[in-house]
């Protein structure tokens, strides 16, 4: 895993390098995520209701998770210099509030002629891959 002390450059992202940070997604994030965005179903907002789920817990929403890649991508690799282009998301099991994940994402491809990356993400807890997908981003440098 490579350090970011400074924005990268195009040309000093290799394909391979591997990035990623830590997280742990509270109760109180979720319930900020739920006032941002009007999501309040109560599979993430009622803890009785979400005891009686399949889950036994509330969830973290999906999106509040997935959106650690945006941080991935603006602040890790490319970094400062980055115009985030597209995300595929696939969920594979649920988060619970209070869990720490690691958020990591690999350089699978780069394209010289538009300065654009290809970053596989995935966010981990655990041995478990929760969520996973591929992120495009052109480098503005």
């Amino acid at each position: 895993m490579k350090a970011v002390a400074a924005p990268l450059r195009y040309g000093d992202i290799v394909v391979g390098d591997v990035y990623e940070f830590t997280r742990t997604i509270t109760p109180e994030d979720v319930m900020a995520f739920a006032r941002l965005t009007g999501d309040c179903n109560p599979l993430h907002m009622d803890a009785a209701f979400g005891r009686q789920s399949a889950f036994g817990s509330t969830v973290v929403h999906g999106m509040l998770s997935a959106s650690l890649c945006s941080t991935l991508i603006g602040m890790h690799c490319p970094g400062r210099d980055a115009l985030y282009l597209g995300q595929t998301l696939q969920f594979r099991k649920p988060i619970l509030p209070g869990e720490t994940v690691i958020v990591r994402g690999t350089v699978i491809a780069k394209s010289d002629a538009l300065r654009v990356v290809t970053v596989r993400t995935e966010v981990v807890r655990g041995d478990d891959v929760c969520i996973t997908g591929e992120a495009t981003a052109r480098v503005l440098e």
